[in-house]
């Protein structure tokens, strides 16, 4: 994209990485069955970043060839992949998916406190505060707050979720750092160098070579490749420029309630009317933390 950005569209693309990246614990769930997390996770950074690669071949774009870029690739690749992932999917073996959902959703808290206190790369304001904090009462109370009775059983688990989550917050901020590339070339580089630390230790760990997967959990690993890992990450990039490491974040909280709306449209499911509420929070805190400031002219992208 060229010019300047609308906030019409990047909110559009904001909720389309939500339901991307929402829609990948149903495709974990299915991969999982039959083929083992970490090879699971390792195939999934492989077949994204390969794919990535192929599409911006066809487009005529090249990735960088410096070392000190790839360097940068590896550092995003293990804040925003093979740290997060391998503790999330440790961690919810023994965590309640309503719990682990709002240990999830933090991810923007966390990205404003890090860029308020220590990088300062960007201008943090009133609007984003009620944002961050509008979105994380919405999501407590769209998924319920009884989930929250689980908190303390399983502290390590818990623990490790949040440290996952706050992988999640660096990576946005780390991903202001490739403002010069194309977002596909950060996302297909940060890819790659993830299946390079991943495979190794897959074929140690795993061996999957002696793995029979189903044909439902190779279809749910290639939807999740394609889908929630290859186009979301390319979305990804370009909204850490043109929203900000703490409006890209903003897409941890709208993953609730379309979990809601898949329920309400697909399973016959009734949200309550505290559910109604926390959605209305929700939104308003997606807008606050994403709508540019006065004065402040909203960074435009080269592609998307």
């Amino acid at each position: 994209m060229t010019g300047e950005t609308r906030p019409s569209t990047e909110l559009a693309l904001l909720l389309l990485l939500s339901t991307l990246w929402g829609a990948s614990y149903g495709f974990i769930k299915v991969g999982v069955e039959t083929i083992p997390p970490l090879t699971l996770i390792a195939a999934r950074t492989l077949i994204a970043g390969a794919l990535l690669v192929a599409v911006m071949r066809w487009r005529g774009l090249a990735l960088p060839r410096d070392r000190a870029t790839w360097r940068r690739f590896a550092a995003q690749a293990c804040l925003n992949s093979v740290v997060p992932f391998t503790l999330i999917a440790w961690a919810e073996q023994t965590t309640d998916a309503g719990l682990a959902a709002i240990l999830n959703s933090t991810s923007p808290i966390f990205a404003f406190l890090l860029t308020a206190l220590v990088t300062r790369h960007e201008a943090v304001s009133g609007s984003k505060l009620f944002g961050v904090v509008a979105g994380l009462v919405g999501t407590a109370l769209i998924v319920g707050v009884e989930a929250l009775g689980g908190l303390g059983q399983q502290l390590l688990a818990q623990l490790a979720i949040v440290a996952a989550t706050i992988c999640y917050a660096g990576a946005a901020i780390f991903g202001t750092s490739f403002k010069g590339l194309h977002p596909m070339a950060p996302a297909a580089g940060s890819l790659l160098a993830g299946a390079v630390i991943l495979l190794p230790v897959s074929l140690v760990v795993d061996r999957p070579w002696t793995l029979a997967p189903t044909a439902a959990s190779v279809l749910a690993l290639l939807a999740l490749s394609v889908f929630s890992t290859a186009l979301a990450l390319t979305i990804y990039f370009r909204l850490v420029r043109t929203l900000g490491s703490v409006g890209a974040t903003a897409q941890a909280y709208l993953r609730v309630p379309i979990g809601v709306a898949i329920g309400v449209l697909f399973l016959g499911e009734t949200p309550s009317a505290t559910a109604w509420a926390g959605l209305a929070c929700v939104l308003a805190g997606v807008v606050a933390m994403t709508l540019p400031g006065r004065g402040r002219p909203t960074r435009a992208g080269n592609g998307g």
